[in-house]
């Protein structure tokens, strides 16, 4: 089966990317005359265009529809109020064999009581959206928008005057949206969000409006230095801030107890899907926790590679891993056994390939935050 691809398709392919596949999608990887470390350094020093229109999005309407979105998902909907997002995760309830693993983590866009959008990642979008749509009760329907939305993603220092330049609002608080016109006249919703540690926006626009979207931002940063980025420097960029990517420090396996996103949940509502378990395990304390490890030497850790003690034993397991752009050297985020006691600054190694390479646990981020 061909990957699925996205609107921006044949810009990609005209700006010489390398296409990869992304959770059954044709994604650019990088493009050609810089590569990933100068679409990181673009982003930490300047600004960056990525699309994400990989990501799934998809709406719950009607009577009670927010409602139905809390009782499912672990944070606490009544945190914020219309036109704020929030950071949420969708667990397997109670009853599964793997109750409180992570079947995805989104961004929910609440509209107010009766409108939620919902951005999950694309291997999960359509079973997070079919299980809401199990749970609906009459009245609130629960559709797909995958092909119909296009996400993309301005990031960096310079992003807020890239927004100025084109009109659309960018004065606004972290995680929150409105609506704006731009890029040829079509609607954008604009949000104060992103996944690199830096000041940006994930623009959410008609997928038959992004190319024209996509061309006046390039158009609009071009004087203040602005690349086209891909997934490469994306996950350089989040990994260097800690951040947790499905499939690597969330899964089915692994719960946001193990993976220190306990925060995104909302403890004291009276129901969400994987409650009874995620609290009986925050209550015993996880088994293992997710750790930051930055190596020494020039061995770069990779996701699957064992964590060793000092003595040779085996305490866990890397979950990310790549060479930071911003430090020159190499960081790993694992999952370490919390029976092992380890600490902020213990010496451990990373087996690469039969070698071990001395790392140091630190808690991320790596470098400075700046979204706030």
């Amino acid at each position: 089966m061909s990957p699925l691809t996205s609107p921006l398709h044949d810009r990609h392919v005209a700006a010489g990317a390398k296409l990869a596949d992304f959770s059954g999608w044709s994604m650019p990887i990088e493009y050609a005359g810089g590569g990933v470390l100068a679409e990181h350094a673009a982003v930490r020093d300047g600004v960056g265009l990525f699309d994400v229109s990989h990501l799934g999005t998809g709406t719950v309407r009607g009577p009670g529809a927010a409602a139905l979105v809390d009782a499912a998902l672990t944070n606490d909907l009544s945190r914020i109020g219309p036109g704020q997002a929030q950071y949420t995760l969708c667990c397997l309830p109670d009853g599964d064999p793997q109750a409180g693993g992570v079947i995805d983590d989104l961004i929910v866009y609440l509209h107010g009581p009766d409108d939620v959008l919902l951005v999950p990642n694309a291997a999960n979008a359509a079973e997070v959206l079919d299980r809401l749509a199990e749970a609906a009760p009459a009245g609130v329907t629960v559709e797909n928008r995958h092909a119909d939305v296009a996400v993309l993603a301005v990031q960096g220092p310079r992003s807020l005057q890239v927004l100025e330049l084109l009109g659309l609002p960018g004065e606004l608080a972290y995680m929150s949206f409105v609506t704006g016109t731009g890029g040829g006249g079509a609607e954008v919703t604009v949000c104060r969000t992103g996944y690199t540690g830096e000041h940006g926006y994930e623009l959410l626009v008609p997928a038959d409006r992004a190319g024209e979207l996509w061309d006046a931002i390039l158009e609009a940063g071009q004087d203040l230095g602005i690349r086209p980025c891909g997934l490469g420097a994306r996950d350089t960029l989040r990994t260097e801030m800690g951040y947790a990517l499905h499939g690597h420090e969330l899964s089915r396996g692994i719960t946001p107890n193990q993976a220190r996103v306990g925060w995104a949940v909302g403890w004291k509502k009276p129901a969400f899907w994987g409650r009874e378990a995620l609290l009986a395990e925050k209550e015993a304390g996880p088994a293992r926790l997710l750790w930051g490890l930055r190596a020494d030497g020039r061995g770069i850790p990779r996701p699957g590679m064992s964590v060793l003690d000092g003595d040779g034993t085996r305490v866990g397991e890397v979950t990310s891993g790549t060479f930071s752009p911003t430090l020159r050297t190499g960081i790993a985020l694992a999952l370490l056994d919390a029976a092992a006691g380890v600490a902020d600054g213990a010496e451990l190694a990373v087996d690469v390939r039969g070698r071990p390479q001395t790392v140091h646990v630190v808690r991320p981020p790596f470098v400075p935050s700046h979204v706030r």
